[in-house]
């Protein structure tokens, strides 16, 4: 199936997880907020949320900066 991760176009097998996408772009485990179709995923769902074909991901990172 085909999804939007940070306007970007992937595919992605059917059944993959937010967590799943979020690993294709960062190693970070922590700072890290994401949304599917405009909406906010928590985290401790992550896991069991499933994404859909055509679905637009965004994945942010916390930067600290100075």
């Amino acid at each position: 199936m085909n999804v939007t991760i940070n306007g970007a176009a992937h595919e992605v097998p059917l059944g993959t997880t937010v967590a799943q996408a979020v690993r294709t772009l960062t190693d970070a485990t922590k700072g890290v907020a994401v949304a599917v179709n405009d909406e906010v995923v928590t985290r401790g769902s992550w896991e069991t949320t499933a994404l859909a074909d055509r679905d637009r991901v965004e994945v942010l990172t916390a930067v600290q900066g100075g």
